[in-house]
This record gives structure tokens, sequence and C-alpha cells, in this order.
């Protein structure tokens, strides 16, 4: 499984850069074709299989537990709350959805996009369990394991932790599938119903969270999924919100743009150029720090690739800062490395760009830092 992880992490690494060229050109021709010439239709179709694609690429690196996360304080009840409406329309209307969340719930650390992810990756399986209709649960409680729990459940550890249970009362998993459902590519399901990535992408985030997943299931008694999250001693943490107004507006900063990959550099720039942005280029670390000594003028933002060969991303930034403390970083990757990432995690408040990403993602990301910058010297 590790190896396994290893290869796909490399695979959806290699396969981002890709889908950011395919997916950057594709939007720069769209905005320059006429709205009536028959074309955009052929340009917009390669665009969306570029995302379907970049949906998959989202799943491997889950799964190899290679995303970069960026965690906040959560109340899991509210995560719950917010998706039980998409859950109901998701699940159809011969499934009943009911939760049960404890009033008094700790707090976890986690980043809230992957959470939704593991309760949606939950719901479809369990959907797709109870082809005749049936019951979905979902649970929230605390929960203390202490030594004794803890003999009794290899794999876990002592301590408060939170409880996300998903029950349903389909089919079931006999014990060959139990065994095998966390396996990427692993599928019960016909050809061409399903990719095999569900289960395994959710196994992915929960050990990349610092938590533990078990499974009880038998056939025709159901399957509960039990998640297991640990406890934090912190308050919560509101969502930072940016206003749309000018996400994508006209700028005229100087960027500094460092990435190894030469046609990725090269869409990136062009995009920026077009939005008036005037652009240094740098293909790695050392070329960077050059770059920035030999401009005499100001440089506004830093929009790095974290993976590089030689100076990493975070330590060709670092050394930036250093040198110039009022440039503002973007960080951009299609995966992450755990020397690099300590454990793929991002300090606070750090803007972060996945790869594939698409033109106005970029100029929109790009926006926010530069904005955030004004907002913290006001």
């Amino acid at each position: 499984m590790e190896a396994v992880g290893r290869l796909a992490g490399g695979v959806a690494h290699d396969f981002n850069n890709l889908l950011t060229v395919i997916t950057a050109y594709s939007d720069l021709t769209l905005d320059r074709l006429p709205a009536e010439d028959p074309l955009r239709r052929n340009v917009d179709e390669i665009g969306k299989s570029a995302n379907r694609a970049a949906a998959l690429t989202r799943q491997l690196l889950a799964f190899s537990r290679q995303q970069v996360l960026q965690p906040r304080v959560l109340d899991l009840n509210a995560v719950v709350a917010e998706m039980e409406k998409m859950l109901g329309r998701l699940i159809g209307e011969d499934v009943r959805l009911s939760t049960v969340l404890d009033p008094k719930l700790r707090h976890v650390k986690a980043d809230p996009g992957q959470i939704e992810q593991v309760i949606m990756n939950l719901a479809v399986n369990a959907r797709d369990a109870m082809t005749g209709g049936g019951n979905l649960t979902i649970e929230t409680r605390n929960i203390d394991m202490d030594d004794a729990y803890v003999r009794q459940h290899p794999g876990f550890q002592p301590g408060a932790y939170v409880q996300l249970v998903v029950s349903d009362s389909g089919c079931g998993m006999d014990e060959t599938t139990r065994a095998r459902m966390f396996e990427p590519f692993f599928t019960t399901k016909e050809l061409g119903k399903g990719t095999g990535l569900g289960l395994s992408t959710v196994y992915g985030i929960v050990k990349q969270s610092g938590g533990s997943i078990a499974v009880y299931s038998e056939p025709g008694h159901g399957t509960t999924f039990n998640i297991y999250l640990p406890q934090v001693d912190q308050a919560l943490q509101a969502t930072e919100s940016v206003s749309d107004d000018g996400a994508t507006e006209a700028g005229a900063e100087t960027i500094l743009l460092v990435e190894d990959e030469d046609v990725v550099r090269r869409v990136s720039r062009e995009i920026l150029e077009i939005k008036g942005y005037t652009v240094l280029e740098a293909n790695c670390g050392l070329e960077a720090l050059r770059v920035s000594e030999a401009h005499k003028g100001p440089i506004h933002l830093v929009m790095s690739d974290l993976v590089m060969p030689g100076m990493s991303g975070r330590e060709t930034v670092a050394e930036l800062v250093r040198r110039r403390p009022d440039v503002r970083v973007l960080f951009v990757s299609g995966y992450t490395q755990e020397a690099v990432m300590q454990r793929q995690i991002l300090d606070p408040g750090t803007v972060f760009l996945q790869k594939p990403f698409s033109a106005a993602g970029l100029a929109e990301s790009v926006r926010e830092t530069l904005r955030r910058k004004l907002v913290e010297k006001a």
C-alpha cells in the first residue's frame, strides 16, 4: 500500500502539471474566440475533460496522503449540518437521512474541505449499497480511549477524540471485500460505475489528518464507518473571507514566478501579463535569488512551486522573505513531499493554489494574496 501510494502521488504530480497547461490554455483560447465561433464548444469540452481528470488526480493524492492541508479548528456538527441539504439531493428520495449530533461536541483540527469529501464519499457508497432504499445515519460523539480500549483496538492511541459515525442499512460487505475495501481501484461495482478510489480517498484523508478509521460490516446487515479525530483545546476559527469584488481585476504589481516546469511557467506568465502584472521568471530557487538580487525595484509577490529540484519552494521563499520582508507569498503545487511540507501542512494564513489551476483561478489567488497585504497594513 505504501509503494502504491508513492507511485500514485508521483503520477498525480506529473499529471497535474500537464492538466494545468491544458486547462489554462483552454481558458485563454476561449477568451480570444468570438461568442459565435463554432470552435468554442470544442475548446469548452477540452476544459471540462481536464477538470474531470483533475478530480481523479485529487483522489490519488488523497489516497497517497500527499495533499496539501489547510487545517483549522472545526465543529464537526457544523460541517455535517451545512452538508445536510446537499447530501439529501445526493442520496435520493428513497434513502432516509438522519443525523444524531452531540450538542457538547469537542473541537478538532482538520481541513474542512477534506472532511466534507470524506462524508460525501461515504454517503455515495452508502447510497450505492442500498439499491432499494434504506437509512443513512450520521452521528457525532466524544470518546476517550484509555489503555484498556486501545488494547482491544490495535492501531489506536490513548487520548480524547471526536467520533464521526456513518452507518447505512445496505447490503453490507463480506470478509473478503472488507479486507480490500481501502485498496485503490478496488471496486465491487460493475465496469464503468466507479473508479474504486472513494474509500481509499477516505482512508488517506483520515490518516493524513492524524485520525483513525474502523469499519464494521456484515452481509445483509449494513455497514458502519467509525472515524476518530483527535480533540483540540482551541477556539473555533472563522473562515477567512475575501470579497469577490474585483477578484480578477487587472494588476500593476511585480511578481516573481518560480516554477521548474517550463511549459507551466510560460502559461502562468502569459496569464499574469494579460492581467497587467510585470513578471520576473526563475526556473529554480537559486535563480530566483539571483533574479531578486538583480531587480532593483519592488517585488510585491512571489509565486513559487513547492516541490523543485535543489532548493525547495519553502526554502526559496524563506530566503526571499528574509531579503524582502514585505513580499507576499503564493504557493503552488501538484503534490507535496513529506520532507518538504512537514506532513503537508501549510502555515495558517498561507495562500495555496492547487494544480491544475484555471486562468481565472490563478488570477483570483494572486489578487487575494495581494489584497491580504493591504488589509494587514490598513
